[in-house]
């Protein structure tokens, strides 16, 4: 298992946590030269990568049109689709070498659904992020490569502090949590190399969207 991701110390702290040999790879999937280097630091160390996780996002506070700056646009841009992007255009060469790969990209409810709460940033970013996921499957499945786009609805993580409108604790635990998103990507990962689950989208059953919170 190959953790990576920007907070260091969070990442090792996962990896004692974890029973099967971990190798911890911190990096910002912003940076396309990162990324790039990253991932042959974990060729030459396994000499393959079966699946990729794709799961950084961010979102600012200053979402909606008339606040949104420029510089928070493409913070935006940069980590939910471009990250992706470096990220599977580094593995997708030896994926078809192997003639084998799995890829999950995690992307949004906004990423089907246009969401004010989300911002037009956040739900450009996942709507383009689903698109190119899909992209994958059509130029790969003959090489028996699949891609899945995983589109949750709130999930009570970190990235709820940036809403402009505080949540509430209550409401956090009536959302899906990061178990049970860990659950699905689980799923995704033991299904057979013939299935591919091209998109799935999951929701909190109390759904504040539905329900206008």
């Amino acid at each position: 298992v190959i953790l990576s991701g920007r907070r260091e110390e969070k990442l090792h702290a996962i990896a004692a946590d974890l029973e099967h040999e971990t190798f911890v790879a911190p990096l910002d999937v912003s940076i396309a030269e990162d990324v790039t280097q990253v991932v042959g630091k974990i060729m030459a160390r396994y000499g393959r990568i079966d699946i990729l996780v794709h799961s950084a996002g961010l979102n600012v506070t200053n979402r909606a049109w008339s606040k949104l700056s420029t510089v928070d646009w493409q913070k935006v841009i940069d980590v939910d689709l471009n990250g992706a992007f470096y990220c599977c255009h580094s593995v997708l060469p030896m994926m078809q070498k192997q003639r084998d790969g799995l890829i999950i990209n995690i992307s949004s409810w906004a990423g089907r659904y246009v969401s004010r709460v989300s911002g037009g940033a956040y739900s450009a970013a996942k709507h383009a992020l689903n698109a190119m996921t899909e992209s994958i499957n059509q130029e790969y499945c003959a090489d028996g490569i699949r891609a899945c786009a995983i589109c949750p609805g709130e999930v009570a993580t970190e990235i709820l502090d940036a809403r402009p409108v505080p949540v509430s604790t209550e409401d956090r635990s009536r959302m899906v949590q990061a178990e049970d998103l860990g659950d699905l990507i689980l799923h995704v990962c033991r299904t057979p190399p013939h299935v591919c689950l091209n998109e799935i989208t999951i929701s909190p059953t109390w759904n504040r969207g539905y329900i206008g919170r």
